[in-house]
């Protein structure tokens, strides 16, 4: 979804940038993995995109709050802030990208 009614993770994010920074990203998570630069885990900041790998198919996007938690949209549970030390968030973490 890509309304403040029912957002996905993706759209999420392009809210958030779009109110907050002003930036434009792609629509979809596979397209939104191509923007800004990878950073590595450990150099996580404020406003790096997250990317993890929920299915063999999908992937999962949120927006770092510090350098342990992101905020991000579950499509069964809403907007939340989680910790990357959880394990299922552990387990599936993929990359970081910079697009500030």
């Amino acid at each position: 979804g890509t309304g403040y009614e029912g957002v996905d993770c993706s759209s999420f994010m392009q809210i958030v940038f779009e109110d907050h920074f002003g930036v434009n990203l792609p629509r979809t998570t596979r397209e939104q993995i191509k923007e800004g630069k990878r950073v590595k885990r450990s150099k996580l900041k404020e406003g790096d995109l997250i990317f993890f790998k929920t299915t063999k198919c999908d992937m999962h996007v949120g927006v770092a709050k510090d350098s342990k938690h992101f905020l991000h949209a579950s499509t069964s549970r809403g907007v939340m802030i989680s910790s990357l030390d959880e394990l299922y968030w552990s387990q599936r973490y993929l990359e970081t990208r910079r697009v500030l």
